[in-house]
This record gives C-alpha cells, structure tokens and sequence, in this order.
C-alpha cells in the first residue's frame, strides 16, 4: 500500500471517529493538534483503524505510538508482511 492511499484511509477513520470532515492528518499529528482527542476517543479511533485495516495493534504498539506517522508506519509494516 502506497503512502497516499494509506493516508486517505487514516483521514477517512479519524474524520469518521471524530464527525469532522476538516480533519486532514499528517506523519507529525498528534492527540494535542485534534480537539475531541482524549482517552476514551483514543481507544474508538484504534478499534476503528484496527477495524479499517484489518489488523490488531499489540498493546506496546498502542502505548509507543507518538503521533499517526509512527501509527502509519506500523499498519505500512503489517501491510508488507
């Protein structure tokens, strides 16, 4: 999966999990660049890109992500393998 498509499809999941269409995400975006973001709204958004993507985040993975880039690269990696 290229870089553009997988983007996409991360924008779709987070402008679906948080009802905003203006959502545009990048590798350097984080929970503090996006108002609705919190904890509860942190587990909706990794079951639906869990969901999305057809794939499970390992619990380390989930705790070590610091913004979508590395998120992206885990579900790029996954997707290769």
């Amino acid at each position: 999966m290229d870089t553009k498509t997988l983007y996409a499809r991360l924008n779709k999941v987070f402008q679906d999990v948080f009802d905003d269409d203006s959502i545009t995400v990048n590798p350097k975006t984080t929970a503090d660049d996006i108002d609705d973001w919190d904890s509860l709204e942190h587990i909706t958004l990794i079951n639906a890109v869990e969901r999305e993507f057809k794939m499970k985040f390992k619990m380390g993975e989930i705790s070590s992500m610091k913004n979508v880039g590395e998120m992206a690269q885990i579900i790029a990696a996954r997707a290769k393998a």
